[in-house]
């Protein structure tokens, strides 16, 4: 069995298990839970998937303001130190790595990027989710990206559920989608591929886009996570 690791959120977790598991039944799903605290079993995955969830801590980045709008009432440190050790192992494990939304935004933090704390604050448009319905935007991709050659897509429709964004991406990352209307970061990945393991971050929610199965910024992005772990697994059995 191909094990990916999903770590746990309170928003809207059914989707990616349902995602990984519509690919068939060569995978099963490691469950890695900030409460247990069971980072050891990050061990037994052959893929990693940081999942989307509530904002993260200002302690965990240089943030220029611990006060903005819509910040949630509370934190969860505990969740962010969990993600933030499993990224740690993951990437020196080379471990392939899928951020979605906050998972990005964990990503850039961790290795020392920057983020912008409220969209709508900075004067742009809107990126949440309305009456539980997310936004839907275009998207242009760098055409020299890992992420292109992924999905074949320069251009695409996404959706979007995020009031936070990338400022800065961190000094081993690379912004390399971009919102259409606005010039928001929606993706980073290694500028150096070569000297590091399988990483792709995206700000969009693949794993809940409507048209999801025909798709490619849903479907090949899937394709791609699960062929990687197919792989890690075949080059450590």
């Amino acid at each position: 069995m191909i094990k990916i690791g999903i770590t746990i959120t309170e928003a809207k977790y059914p989707n990616y298990p349902a995602w990984i598991k519509s690919a068939g039944t060569a995978y099963e799903i490691v469950e890695l839970d900030w409460e247990k605290n069971n980072a050891a079993d990050l061990m037994l995955c052959h893929g990693l998937l940081l999942s989307g969830g509530v904002d993260i801590d200002t302690q965990f980045h240089a943030a220029e303001t611990k006060e903005y709008p819509l910040q949630p009432v509370n934190f969860n440190t505990k969740r962010d130190q969990f993600e933030m050790g499993l990224l740690t192992a993951a990437l020196q494990a080379r471990i392939p790595v899928l951020g979605i939304c906050r998972g990005l935004q964990l990503i850039n933090i961790s290795l020392g990027g920057k983020l912008v704390l409220d969209i709508e604050s900075t004067g742009k448009p809107n990126h949440r989710a309305m009456n539980g319905v997310d936004h839907v935007h275009q998207v242009e991709l760098d055409p020299q990206s890992q992420l292109a050659a992924i999905t074949g897509c320069t251009l695409g429709t996404i959706n979007s559920a995020h009031h936070q964004a990338v400022l800065e991406p961190a000094p081993s990352l690379k912004a390399i989608a971009f919102s259409l209307e606005d010039g928001i970061v929606e993706s980073l990945e290694w500028k150096d591929p070569a000297a590091h393991g399988p990483l792709v971050c995206v700000q969009w929610h693949p794993e809940r886009m409507t048209n999801k199965e025909t798709e490619p910024l849903s479907q090949k992005i899937l394709e791609w996570f699960l062929g990687a772990a197919k792989k890690y697994q075949h080059e450590h059995h």
